[in-house]
């Protein structure tokens, strides 16, 4: 199952042009196949910064056992740092920033999503890990920050004024 919806969240995030996902952990939490995921994301308009978002994922056991057969928990975690040197090229600097990776969490209607927001005052790249649902929308949700001030940072663009 947990393939199924992969391989459809892969052709949905490449249809988009948005970040792949690499599997870097998978960490068992109980008897039934339930797992942590960890995975590492590349922005694909910010070289030199790696994301590593942990979510669930549901075993097939525990969907026959409590229903609901199509979709993992919206909960996430997100760290992003400098993982080399900082290229930004041509980034959206409105107030919502720009989605950079997603995948689905259910078999349609919901993914987990991450987008990049620059904070131009505090010269600082906000990352937001969420999910998004066609209703009933969920409040959890992980950020992570990572500082340019003081980097040497590369703006193929021109560094915002």
């Amino acid at each position: 199952m947990r393939k199924l919806i992969g391989l459809f969240a892969a052709c949905l995030a490449l249809s988009a042009g948005a970040a792949m996902a690499d599997e870097v952990g998978k960490v068992g939490v109980d008897w039934v196949g339930n797992d942590i995921m960890v995975d590492a994301i590349k922005d694909p308009k910010v070289d030199g910064v790696t994301c590593h978002v942990a979510h669930f994922d549901r075993s097939i056991i525990d969907r026959l056992h409590k229903g609901n057969w199509f979709e993992d928990p919206s909960d996430s975690s997100i760290s992003c740092r400098q993982t080399g040197p900082i290229t930004i090229g041509d980034i959206d600097m409105s107030e919502g920033g720009e989605e950079v990776f997603k995948q689905g969490l259910s078999l349609i209607w919901k993914k987990q999503v991450v987008n990049r927001i620059y904070d131009k005052k505090n010269e600082t790249l906000v990352y937001l890990s969420h999910s998004r649902q066609v209703q009933n929308g969920s409040a959890k949700m992980s950020i992570t920050t990572v500082p340019l001030y003081g980097q040497n940072v590369v703006w193929t663009k021109g560094k915002p004024q």
